[in-house]
């Protein structure tokens, strides 16, 4: 079993649980299953960071508990609400409630106390035993946010009023009345305590919790995005949206997929960033650098902003991405494990996936294994570079009608020859040989024929298709037959001459073997591009010895028919004589 890892920016991030690594062992599957697979080894060495950390279906939200040990979630089917326990790395308990979550906040520093929005315009409360309380608002809510000065939940929707639940007095407090017809986002500064609401009408309205007052509106501007109605500034919404603490920063996401950083002592922003997907950001956070990553900025912090499709994770200062995360599914939620290098991304698959980026920070205390686990046992990544391209050499290239390119950027040189897109190539091949395709299918069709020739039951020969001379010659210094020791009229010498031979032939022998043998070389004898053409110049001018050879084998074969010949004429001669005699 290896991580997938991918190498953004020169930025490793390892997937090490989610869908692409883990295998969900569903309930209705037998024992007798269960011991088959037990044989199984991509099953035997499955990663699970956290037992069954996951849902039925889809994962809708989650959070880290403010001690770092515990995560809520919500998912869906049924909707019920998990709880993961960190120190035992195991689900904790599971709770089944009547409608789908839209949001939810930790009121306590550990699990225990919690509200749920629902998507059914209710909102529950729940403690460590059981749903404590529940009420409903009069509209749909969108968003939620805790006070917890006044302990006042926010609760934002499909109205101009974002209602106040106090939990303190138990009842509905008097609704901040907005100046937009929807709030989409609501959130609480940790540093100042100032209400912030992102409308549908693509404002921010500031709220001061002491007077209960708006003290502020923040209309951001996009270049290139106009109202499609009265051509005004305007046409989208915003989506999500956070406090730094320091309580100075805040990050706007709309539905445009744009992402924009203000400082609230200015009202222009100071840093845009473009999605690229045009989908709604669905998660925007700051990410303060953590405790022992090192980063060459004046500014470290990092801006982790989210879509359906793709969490982008750039620089605050320059803009500069730092490195990007696309799951297989759409994505939901994302969570950043506080001072650390790990992110949970909820979303519509089973499991909720988890990432690991060292360069951001380190593994937490509960998962320290994953500083070695990762390097052990990381998937090689593959250069792929080239997949694209195809390299052509400058005759091919006058075969193709490409010769005119040469000098331009569409060919790139490269040794002895270029890089050309594949594309092209493919088109400039189809243009010059129209019948490529008819050559190919007759070529098959023969290839087809000839092993079904093969496969009928006769004497087969031992030599091959291609370079069939070249090949016996090969066979004959293989069984030695060059290795002959001339006749000579010293037994000395010929003793002498004989072993010389002997060793010579055993090396040719073993020369010949490895040719013939060796995988390297079977196209020779295999492919038709390497036909040695014998009768050619080159070949004859390279080749001296074996024209000698040729030349002695004519000889030879000449003699050979002379002497027949002469035997013909001495038997023709006998005949005559015996004829005239038997005449006579």
């Amino acid at each position: 079993m290896v991580l997938e890892v991918t190498n953004t920016n020169n930025v490793k991030v390892y997937t090490v649980s989610g869908s692409s690594l883990t295998r969900k062992l569903p309930d209705w599957l037998v024992k007798r299953k269960r011991r088959e697979l037990q044989k199984d080894i991509e099953w035997t060495r499955r990663i699970e960071l956290i037992q069954d950390f996951g849902f039925p279906e889809a994962s809708l939200r989650l959070k880290v508990t403010p001690d770092g040990q515990f995560c809520m979630a919500t998912g869906v089917y049924k909707p019920q609400i998990r709880v993961f326990d960190f120190a035992n790395v195991a689900m904790k308990f599971d709770r089944h409630t009547d409608a789908e979550n839209v949001n939810f906040c930790v009121l306590s520093d550990d699990w225990t106390k919690s509200v749920h929005l629902q998507n059914d315009r209710s909102i529950e409360f729940h403690n460590e035993g059981q749903m404590h309380f529940r009420t409903r608002i009069p509209r749909f809510g969108r968003d939620l946010a805790y006070h917890s000065s006044s302990c006042d939940v926010l609760v934002g929707g499909a109205s101009s009023e974002v209602f106040r639940v106090n939990i303190d007095q138990g009842r509905f407090m008097t609704p901040l009345q907005t100046q937009s017809e929807g709030v989409n986002v609501v959130r609480v500064s940790q540093a100042h305590e100032l209400f912030a609401f992102g409308t549908q009408d693509g404002t921010v309205e500031f709220w001061d919790p002491r007077a209960r007052n708006r003290i502020g509106v923040l209309e951001p501007e996009i270049a290139g995005i106009v109202d499609p109605i009265n051509g005004t500034r305007g046409g989208f919404e915003i989506s999500a949206m956070d406090f730094r603490n320091d309580g100075l920063g805040v990050a706007v996401g709309t539905s445009s997929g744009h992402v924009l950083l203000y400082d609230l002592r200015q009202s222009r922003p100071w840093q845009t960033k473009d999605q690229q997907y045009g989908l709604p950001i669905k998660t925007v956070k700051w990410m303060e650098q953590a405790q022992g990553a090192y980063s060459p900025e004046v500014d470290s912090a990092k801006i982790m902003s989210a879509d359906a499709r793709i969490i982008k994770l750039w620089s605050v200062s320059t803009g500069k991405v730092f490195t990007s995360i696309e799951p297989t599914n759409d994505i939901n939620d994302v969570c950043h494990m506080p001072n650390s290098g790990l992110l949970f991304v909820a979303g519509e698959s089973a499991e909720i996936q988890s990432y690991f980026i060292p360069q951001l920070g380190p593994a937490p205390a509960w998962a320290h294994f994953l500083e070695n686990l990762t390097e052990e046992m990381e998937q090689k990544p593959q250069q792929t570079i080239y997949d694209d391209y195809k390299f052509v050499v400058r005759r091919e290239l006058e075969s193709l009608g490409l010769s005119h390119l040469i000098g331009s950027p569409v060919l790139k040189p490269y040794m002895h020859g270029f890089f050309v897109d594949l594309r092209l190539y493919e088109r400039a091949k189809a243009i010059a040989n129209p019948f490529a395709y008819d050559d190919y299918r007759m070529q098959r069709v023969q290839d087809k024929l000839q092993e079904a020739r093969e496969s009928r039951i006769r004497a087969t020969t031992k030599l091959p298709k291609v370079n069939r001379s070249l090949a016996m010659r090969l066979m004959q210094m293989q069984k030695g037959e060059k290795g002959r020791a001339p006749d000579s009229d010293s037994d000395d010498e010929q003793k002498r001459l004989g072993g010389r031979q002997r060793r010579k032939a055993q090396v040719q022998a073993a020369t010949a073997t490895a040719v013939l043998e060796d995988s390297r070389f079977k196209d020779i004898f295999n492919n038709p591009d390497f036909e040695v053409d014998e009768d050619a110049d080159e070949f004859k001018q390279l080749h001296t010895p074996f024209k000698k050879m040729k030349l002695q084998g004519a000889k030879a074969r000449a003699d050979d028919d002379s002497s027949e010949d002469d035997m013909g004429i001495r038997d023709a001669a006998d005949v005559d004589e015996s004829d005239t005699e038997f005449f006579a």
